[in-house]
């Protein structure tokens, strides 16, 4: 009888050990109740933590760079005149833009828009641009003659002409002006441009956006800066820049450079950079520049 008590006051460990021992009947037989089992006999293994795919790597490396950018971007511009900057990367689609949808005035980069659309109404005709339209598209880009410019605004069909055009060009934040010169336009819609004149499924024909290139590619040395000013040794640009002084901002100068740099490996980038209230044009040229060198440099391009 004692014997027995004190098998029942051991508890749980006494009844487990009984429960192991072999033979028949009773509490033996080796298997425990499933009250007394701890858990699982077979654990299960830990998740592996998922990696992120390359895709997503890269799309945060991307994030951070314009984070950068941005915030250096506003540094700059916390001491310098107003200005937006947009930058169109045709191989990736990429676009990084600040304040992209400001407008200001275009000063002569508006003689993109007016050989765009001489070169689309010789399209329409079926014929190629007339020698008295390239006498006229030659210095209007490559010197920046204005004269020759109000030649062929006027030839066109002046506003209504060049407005209907900037349609078929997908600029819908471009007014134009009768001193074309006072344009309105932002930077969102001069990489637009930008990036039609290289579209091979755009509105511009083959031999079209040849000429573009031959005459944007050719400026005179004294206007081969802006964008030009972002590239290395090896790569190719073309450019059109503008300036002009304003009466309605006190005499301050208007500087704006569009451009496009391109290499024959993995470099397809269009540039705009517009600003305003520069107290020279020499000041101007160089605030358009940093700007651009700094979407270089964070962006990497």
């Amino acid at each position: 009888m004692f014997a027995v008590a004190a098998v029942v006051i051991v508890g749980g460990a006494s009844l487990i050990g009984l429960g192991m021992q072999g033979g028949s009947g009773g509490a033996g037989g080796g298997v425990l109740p499933r009250s007394l089992t701890f858990g699982d006999p077979t654990p299960t293994a830990a998740p592996k933590p998922t990696r992120p795919s390359p895709e997503q790597l890269a799309a945060q490396d991307r994030a951070r760079r314009v984070k950068a950018l941005t915030a250096a971007l506003k540094t700059y511009a916390a001491n310098s005149p107003e200005f937006s900057v947009s930058v169109l990367d045709k191989k990736t689609g990429q676009r990084f833009s600040y304040r992209g949808t400001e407008q200001y005035d275009t000063a002569s980069i508006v003689k993109v828009q007016i050989l765009a659309c001489m070169l689309l109404r010789a399209q329409d005709a079926g014929r190629s641009p007339s020698a008295a339209e390239m006498a006229l598209a030659k210095p209007m880009i490559r010197l920046s003659d204005n004269n020759a410019t109000t030649s062929l605004f006027n030839r066109l069909g002046k506003v209504p002409a060049v407005t209907k055009c900037n349609k078929r060009l997908g600029l819908t934040q471009t007014k134009v002006n009768n001193s074309w010169g006072l344009t309105k336009t932002t930077v969102d819609d001069q990489v637009k441009l930008l990036a039609e004149l290289v579209d091979t499924k755009g509105p511009l024909a083959a031999s079209s956006r040849k000429q573009a290139f031959t005459l944007m590619n050719t400026v005179d040395d004294a206007q081969d800066w802006g964008v030009p000013a972002v590239a290395k040794p090896d790569e190719t640009t073309i450019v059109k820049n503008g300036w002009d002084t304003r009466s309605a901002d006190g005499g301050l100068w208007a500087v704006n450079t569009v451009g496009r740099v391109t290499s024959s490996d993995d470099v397809d980038v269009s540039v705009a950079v517009l600003s305003h209230n520069n107290k020279s044009m020499e000041g101007g040229i160089a605030l358009v520049q940093k700007v651009a060198k700094l979407t270089r440099q964070y962006l990497k391009y």
